[in-house]
């Protein structure tokens, strides 16, 4: 009896050891508490999402603000940053809404979509399963979308993802949006693995763009909320973003197989269906937000903000060092 309690004992010392190497690792890489870039400047005013010219992002500079929502003048990207209380792995500002797409603690991957009025005030709150990817507002504030990675969908082979795309509406919610009939090629399509993503609206409060994936292919489709059913209208587009005026979709193709550089932007003329090559060669994991209608801005998985012409010429900008997810007001 001693031995058995004797070796139980050891036993769970042996775990909270283990338990305390691992907590110690964590928080040694946690970039929260990780020293602050003295080159980074505060600026202790606070963030209003109606203030003009103003760019919005995910503060990634380490220290104890990393992963707050931040925001620059654009007219100075590269100043000082006004940073706020309230932490999100996605951001997005318009017509002074915010929504914010948070990481939820907990045993299973979950995450919670919060609605913001101007002054950053908590307006809904949602919780939602999966992992943080993609959140959007329409121009006008009145639509939401996010997207989530999801596990344990029995069609997901290895190597591949499932999604959980979301639209919330003035008076509704749908979590889930892959029960809209789905039309590719002309002929309507049903699938166990059809998955969407990156949502982004259109000025008429009724049609939406976005990504579908089926069958190892993925789609740009265009949706309409009040008829409710999609229709795919090109192959190979993947996180669409409409530009403010309504005429083209800014949108990372895969053009390589490996690991390295997958994905390269592009815009697309929805009049002429003619896609043109940003200058950015680098590939963008990113679903992109147009400063204006002339000009993308996008993150880079070393937590920098870039800039580039939506017309393909010139060079990228850098904006912003240790940002994401950027939005303008």
């Amino acid at each position: 009896m001693r031995l058995k309690l004797s070796i139980a004992l050891v036993a769970v010392a042996l775990l909270a050891g283990i338990a305390l190497v691992y907590i110690q690792q964590a928080k040694a890489t946690d970039p929260r508490s990780q020293p602050v870039d003295v080159s980074v400047v505060v600026d202790q005013g606070a963030i209003v999402l109606t203030d003009p010219g103003r760019l919005l992002f995910r503060n990634e500079a380490p220290g104890p603000d990393y992963g707050k929502v931040a925001s620059v003048s654009l007219s100075d990207p590269q100043g000082p940053r006004r940073i706020s209380q309230l932490r999100c792995e996605r951001f997005y500002t318009s017509a002074g809404q915010g929504l914010c797409l948070a990481d939820t603690p907990g045993p299973l991957p979950s995450a919670t979509l919060v609605t913001l009025e101007s002054t950053m005030t908590e307006v809904k709150r949602v919780e939602v399963a999966g992992t943080p990817n993609r959140a959007k507002l329409s121009a006008d504030g009145r639509f939401a979308s996010w997207t989530t990675f999801v596990t344990g969908d029995s069609y997901a082979r290895t190597g591949t993802f499932s999604t959980r795309t979301g639209i919330m509406a003035p008076e509704e919610i749908d979590t889930n949006i892959e029960d809209i009939p789905l039309r590719i090629g002309g002929r309507t399509h049903r699938a166990e693995d059809v998955n969407f993503w990156g949502v982004t609206f259109a000025a008429d409060g009724r049609t939406f763009y976005a990504t579908v994936s089926t069958g190892g292919q993925t789609h740009l489709v265009k949706g309409d909320l009040e008829a409710w059913h999609a229709e795919a209208l090109r192959e190979n587009v993947e996180c669409p973003s409409l530009s403010p005026d309504g005429t083209r979709i800014a949108f990372k193709k895969r053009i390589a197989q490996d690991g390295a550089r997958p994905w390269r932007e592009h815009v697309l003329d929805l009049a002429t269906m003619t896609e043109t090559a940003l200058s950015e060669t680098r590939s963008v994991d990113d679903q992109v937000t147009w400063l204006d209608n002339s000009t993308v801005a996008y993150s880079l998985p070393d937590g920098e903000i870039w800039s580039a012409s939506a017309d393909g010429s010139g060079v990228p900008r850098l904006l912003v060092r240790h940002g994401s997810s950027p939005s303008v007001s």
